[in-house]
């Protein structure tokens, strides 16, 4: 029996951010019953042009809603200076390039992504913030650099973002069960870790007995 789950997410994504702490519990309450979670980056947006001021109140206000319906932190003064492109996919590119490098660690670079978008203000659509945010995630800041610019991972980004395309998923984050190749929905979108917990235990216990 083959069994994992699949996080598919954009690390700057709001409602991901906000999801971050429901995400952890859930992962940890599948990795007690030996399933593994891999994550899909799905590309919530790519080559966009500069935010204009209208665009960016936008932005601001629904971060304003997630941080209301979820208690994440967000730093509001400064965000998206004038000028940002908000382009995810460097970042989405940064993950899969640790993916492949030492999956472990790509989840130590996703929170410090995330962490500094949301928090910090870091503009992680530039490779050079993204290389020293890989190099405190434990990374070899040399080796990370030249994994993120190979023409193979900027393949195998898009086609992770194709991926989720093409299997419908429009939103984020969602959270699938796989049980040998079978996809299960546990949620397209934010839902509270007292929601999902009941669920994913009872698709858990379903797969330990298949």
């Amino acid at each position: 029996m083959s069994a994992r789950l699949l996080y598919v997410m954009d690390p700057m994504c709001s409602w991901c951010w906000g999801f971050a702490p429901v995400a952890e519990a859930l992962f940890a309450q599948a990795r007690e019953a030996g399933v593994a979670t891999h994550l899909v980056p799905g590309g919530l947006r790519s080559g966009s042009s500069a935010l204009d001021t209208s665009t960016r109140k936008y932005i601001l206000e629904h971060w304003q809603a997630v941080q209301d319906a979820t208690g994440q932190p967000f730093s509001f003064e400064g965000a998206m200076p004038d000028g940002f492109v908000y382009d995810t996919e460097p970042a989405c590119r940064a993950l899969v390039a640790a993916r492949e490098l030492d999956e472990p660690r790509m989840w130590a670079l996703l929170k410090l992504i995330q962490h500094g978008f949301y928090e910090q203000g870091i503009d992680v659509t530039r490779a050079p913030q993204l290389v020293d945010l890989a190099e405190q995630a434990g990374f070899a800041r040399e080796q990370f650099a030249q994994q993120f610019a190979c023409p193979q991972v900027r393949k195998a980004t898009v086609d992770d973002i194709a991926w989720a395309r093409d299997l419908g998923i429009a939103g984020f984050p969602t959270l699938l069960a796989e049980r040998n190749g079978q996809l299960a929905l546990v949620t397209n979108g934010y839902q509270p870790l007292e929601s999902l917990q009941p669920l994913l235990a009872r698709w858990l216990q379903q797969a330990a007995c298949a």
